[in-house]
């Protein structure tokens, strides 16, 4: 699992006009699952997120987390993130989990954050044409790879 996680004042996803869903501050989570991504991906990724303290402290040092700020989380799946560009100028995504094992993935990984957030978490629609608006705070935008935990 890929996760480009961007703490933000505010973010919205919206489908055809109409906002599926809205946090203000929080994380807003760009998901990509590919088709080697297993539930130890979920409870790493989901535990990583929510205890990564990239939020101020009153010195204005980032040492809280979402949970230490009471912040949302909004999560919305990508599998652009999977991309390959090492051949010409077309990206592959073959790389990318097709709905049969990505739907499930990302409906635990959100049931995870929920979990352990104790919070409902916002969402937009798997395999949808969404547009999402943000302010990153900060700007902090922080990648994070299951497969490459460092």
């Amino acid at each position: 699992m890929i996760a480009v996680t961007q703490r933000v004042s505010e973010a919205t996803v919206s489908i055809e006009n109409q906002t599926k869903g809205e946090i203000k501050q929080g994380l807003m989570v760009l998901l990509g699952i590919e088709d080697a991504d297993k539930d130890e991906d979920i409870e790493w990724l989901s535990r990583k997120l929510i205890n990564l303290r990239i939020f101020n402290d009153e010195e204005g040092v980032m040492n809280k987390s979402l949970q230490d700020v009471d912040g949302d989380m909004l999560i919305v799946s990508q599998f652009t993130l999977h991309a390959s560009t090492k051949k010409g100028n077309r990206p592959s995504y073959i790389k990318a989990a097709k709905p049969d094992v990505a739907v499930p993935l990302y409906e635990k990984f959100i049931q995870a954050c929920e979990k352990q957030t104790g919070k409902k978490v916002a969402t937009g629609e798997f395999g949808a044409d969404m547009q999402v608006s943000l302010v990153n705070d900060g700007p902090v935008t922080i990648l994070i790879d299951t497969k490459d935990k460092k």
